[in-house]
């Protein structure tokens, strides 16, 4: 259910309150583990949901460094790709920084995809522990970043969450822009 839209720089920022394996975009993100496992959270809903090819693709990519992002085939997904961004643990050291560059790391790759549209979700803020209200802003404020600056194909920047919570801070910062 997409809850608010603003237009940066002529494209699109939404915020959704739904299931991210649900959105019909080029791409989704997935909050994703440096060894690509998809076993919780986002990362295991969207491989119940798309099929074991995606863990297939990721076991052949094998590791992914915190702060980067790889790309895989959706499988079964409405989307066509699904980018694996690799977001800090809560308390590992320089987690913002970390952050940032996780998410600057998945719109390059929508982009070199040639995407127009792409769904993420709050990385790193459920079982890596990120504070919710912090990890939101940082991943707005990267996207908006993107999106004046850098931005060429993509025109829709989903935010989605399944959780209420997640959300609401989002619209927080769509509010505050």
């Amino acid at each position: 259910m997409e809850l608010k839209q603003i237009e940066v720089n002529g494209r699109k920022i939404t915020v959704v309150h739904g299931d991210i394996t649900e959105e019909d975009v080029c791409a989704i993100v997935n909050a994703a583990n440096s060894h690509l496992k998809h076993g919780g959270g986002v990362a295991g809903a969207i491989v119940r949901k798309g099929g074991r090819i995606i863990q297939e693709e990721s076991d052949k990519i094998g590791y992914v460094p915190v702060g980067k992002a790889a790309v895989t085939t959706a499988g079964n997904l409405k989307a066509k790709w699904v980018i694996h961004a690799v977001g800090p643990r809560w308390g590992e050291g320089n987690e913002d920084e970390k952050l940032r560059s996780a998410v600057l790391s998945a719109l390059e790759l929508a982009e070199e995809k040639g995407c127009k549209s792409v769904s993420i979700p709050a990385i790193s803020t459920g079982i890596f522990g990120f504070p919710k209200d912090r990890g939101t802003r940082i991943i707005f404020d990267t996207v908006v970043e993107f999106l004046k600056t850098r931005a060429k194909n993509l025109r829709e920047v989903r935010l989605c969450n399944i959780d209420r919570e997640t959300c609401d801070y989002f619209l927080s910062c769509l509010s505050s822009f």
